[in-house]
């Protein structure tokens, strides 16, 4: 039998270079037959059309059609963030330029838990980091997978600074990580504050504050992913100051308004925290996962070392090679700051900035649509990108109903939240290419399918 070619090496090019052209191939046949935002029949069509392609999982025999065959299932079996009507979650459309920088990190594999493994990378990663920490007025930034592991890394170095009983709190409204990192980390059940205008409450903070004893973690938010909410973080520093307690923000989704000059008034606070949460796969247009966690003070990441001597023996820190085991809690590790590094460089800071201004620019289009149109009702103007609105005087039921319809038959992908006790649609308009009439067809479509 012959040996597969490689994806790197001096013949990986010409190995991939076919390859590429099958998976091109079926992406575009595979959306072409989906023919919408996502396939049609609901979970149990796709789940046996996915059988039906993948057939034995671990066959006698190899078939070398399973990668066309397969990446045509996806593609038609996807719910494509690229479709101006595929508007449910922070789920942006990826550049193209950073999905292929993203394949010459899977070609080459680097993994950046040594720097032997990855010695090109890791001197990348250390500029970038430290270059988008500085941007929003932090001293150093670590990659993560997104929010959740910021949030969690976040909690940990808050316990290592400030001890084991150190308690969480948050607001009602705030992302579900946080209280999940709580228990993991096995902090103290979290204060969870009233979010009644779906932000934190400086008031209720303080009073919180006032009252309660032993070291503190206050996690307030810029972008809640409900309604794309930023909380009072001026205010919020204050108090915190005030009280000389600890602050993180999580700011997975609107941290990149920092790249904004239009929005970037939106942040002011953001500098007063000891730890940032940050995705560029949301307001940054990256395949996923493209995270990070920005601390003030850089010796915190101390508490992350970990000494391994097949990776960073003491003797070859001394020599000058790189640690790099401390810059996670993981260990095989990506270098996922690939893609956001040739982004920023290709879009340069006013390129993104002007895809951000866009989709901020969309969702207030979209919600002024929704407020000139008698059958459909707005929660609120938009801060970022997430706009709620409903079939006006529907049930709560016939809401869910109508999104529910449109993912069977594959018509749109709308999200769902709920705010002052109702059930909302909810649009994140991350596509900065959808126009007004998709915002049109999104309209229709939702109160179209309102039960009479």
């Amino acid at each position: 039998m012959s040996i597969p070619p490689l994806a790197s090496g001096p013949h990986g090019p010409d190995a991939l270079r076919p390859l590429l052209d099958t998976v091109l191939g079926a992406l575009a046949t595979g959306a072409a037959a989906r023919g919408g935002p996502l396939p049609a029949g609901g979970p149990d069509a796709v789940a046996a059309r996915v059988g039906d392609a993948l057939g034995d999982v671990l066959p006698e025999h190899g078939d070398p059609d399973a990668l066309r065959a397969l990446t045509y299932a996806l593609a038609a079996g996807a719910a494509d963030p690229a479709d101006p009507l595929c508007a449910a979650h922070l789920h942006c459309p990826p550049l193209a330029v950073a999905t292929a920088a993203d394949l010459a990190v899977s070609a080459l594999n680097p993994s950046l838990d040594s720097w032997d493994q990855a010695p090109a990378a890791s001197a990348l990663e250390a500029r970038v980091t430290g270059a988008l920490a500085a941007r929003i007025g932090l001293a150093d930034a670590v990659v993560t997978t997104g929010g959740t592991e910021a949030n969690q890394l976040a909690l940990l170095l808050a316990r290592e600074a400030l001890g084991a009983h150190v308690r969480l709190i948050c607001s009602a409204a705030a992302h579900h990580s946080l209280p999940r990192a709580a228990w993991l980390l096995g902090l103290p059940d979290p204060v969870v504050l009233p979010a009644p205008n779906g932000t934190l409450d400086p008031a209720a903070l303080d009073a919180a504050l006032t009252e309660l004893t032993g070291p503190l973690l206050v996690a307030a938010t810029a972008g809640t992913t409900d309604a794309g909410l930023i909380d009072p973080l001026p205010e919020i520093a204050a108090r915190c100051a005030a009280h000389r307690t600890r602050l993180h923000i999580d700011a997975a989704y609107g941290g990149a308004l920092a790249l904004s000059d239009r929005h970037r008034a939106l942040l002011t606070g953001l500098d007063a925290a000891h730890t940032v949460a940050l995705d560029l796969h949301k307001l940054g247009w990256q395949p996923v996962a493209t995270g990070f966690l920005a601390v003030a003070d850089a010796t915190e990441l101390d508490a992350l070392h970990q000494r391994a001597d097949y990776l960073n023996a003491g003797d070859d820190t001394e020599a000058g090679l790189p640690d790099l085991l401390g810059r996670s809690t993981r260990t095989t590790r990506r270098p996922d700051v690939l893609k956001a590094a040739v982004t920023l460089r290709t879009l340069g800071r006013t390129g993104l900035a002007d895809l951000i201004d866009q989709v901020l620019t969309l969702a207030r289009d979209f919600a002024d649509r929704i407020e000139a149109h008698p059958g459909l009702e707005l929660y609120d103007r938009p801060t970022l990108a997430t706009v709620l609105f409903r079939p006006a005087h529907a049930s709560d039921d016939a809401v869910a109903a109508v999104r529910r319809t449109l993912l069977h038959e594959g018509r749109a992908v709308l999200g769902r939240a709920r705010a002052d006790g109702r059930l909302w649609l909810k649009a994140t308009l991350l596509n900065p290419h959808t126009g007004p009439d998709d915002l049109a067809h999104l309209l229709k479509l939702a109160e179209g399918h309102t039960p009479a």
